[in-house]
């Protein structure tokens, strides 16, 4: 019951992305973002050495949720967030993994609308080339479930940067045995374009 209940509420989340905020504000538009991240094992499942560079290109929908709204103007929103993912890998029994990823978007942006910090946590599936490694992924298909926290300025109207902490873990949900799964940490880097 509890595996359901995060994909059913990222289905929620997905399914109304009508926007709470005023039109001149960051979190009311559509945007795209190209992201990428250098992310090394923090945990010791695995005992392979895994090194991987994640490139994403990530969309965001409007604010549907308006969690606070300060008197000064500040804000806490909630925007979706949905990626395709593909990560190589510089250390490993693999070589790459190509993902799809959902997560809901936490802002909380300053009164001057030019900062917000962000926290997003979600997860998705995809493929990688398995090897039948010892310490490697048992198969191809895997899923993936992420977490990342990080600071977004807007230097254009139109156009912003991120910097975030990023933390992804790799599984087949027990599939194979042994299922050492990847958990890997590091920062991501992200440049936003929003469309009117």
């Amino acid at each position: 019951m509890t595996r359901l209940l995060l994909p059913a509420l990222m289905l929620g989340l997905l399914a109304s992305p009508i926007s709470v905020c005023a039109g001149d504000h960051p979190a009311a538009h559509w945007e795209v973002a190209v992201e990428a991240g250098y992310l090394e094992k923090v945990k010791h499942n695995s005992p392979l050495d895994y090194v991987i560079v994640p490139v994403q290109v990530a969309w965001r929908s409007p604010a549907f949720i308006e969690l606070w709204n300060g008197e000064s103007g500040a804000r806490l929103t909630v925007r979706n967030r949905m990626a395709v993912i593909l990560e190589t890998y510089l250390e490993g029994a693999e070589d790459y993994y190509f993902a799809f990823a959902g997560a809901p978007s936490f802002e909380l942006w300053n009164a001057a609308q030019t900062s917000a910090l962000f926290f997003e946590i979600g997860g998705g599936a995809g493929l990688t080339n398995s090897k039948g490694v010892p310490g490697g992924q048992g198969q191809d298909f895997a899923f993936n479930w992420f977490s990342q926290l990080g600071v977004r300025h807007q230097f254009s109207k139109n156009q912003a940067i991120t910097a975030a902490g990023y933390f992804t873990h790799h599984s087949n949900l027990g599939m194979t045995d042994p299922n050492p799964g990847i958990d890997v940490l590091g920062v991501n880097l992200g440049l936003i374009w929003q469309f009117e």
